[in-house]
């Protein structure tokens, strides 16, 4: 299983970026689909994530400025970015979540630096 991340960079504050996760596996292999951040010395948080069936859920700090959407056909997951703020500075993360009844399995990509400069 493989999350390959791509579409990081720097940009300045009110820029825009979008990221895109492509899984080696059918995506339709997971329950739900998302994107993580983690700052130094920060926990990891959801940013978004997005369901099998397309329902989607947002961390509170980017309701109205990010959108999470997949490409079932491109086995693909993006992350549409607007109004970036410093504090969206962060390493991000695909994840993928198969679930098994009430257990779980997640697995990671390696990640994507986003960096606003304000």
């Amino acid at each position: 299983v493989q999350l390959v991340e791509s579409g990081g960079g720097l940009v300045q504050a009110g820029g825009s970026l979008r990221l895109s996760c492509v899984t080696s596996e059918n995506i339709f292999t997971y329950n739900v689909m998302g994107w993580y951040r983690q700052a130094p010395e920060k926990q990891r948080e959801l940013v978004a994530s997005i369901t099998r069936a397309g329902r989607t859920n947002y961390g509170d700090s980017v309701k109205g400025r990010f959108t999470i959407s997949k490409d079932n056909a491109k086995n693909t997951v993006y992350l549409q970015m607007n109004d970036l703020k410093s504090e969206d500075t962060s390493v991000y993360f695909c994840n993928g979540r198969i679930v098994y009844g009430s257990a779980s399995d997640d697995f990671w990509g390696q990640g994507t630096q986003v960096t606003v400069s304000s």
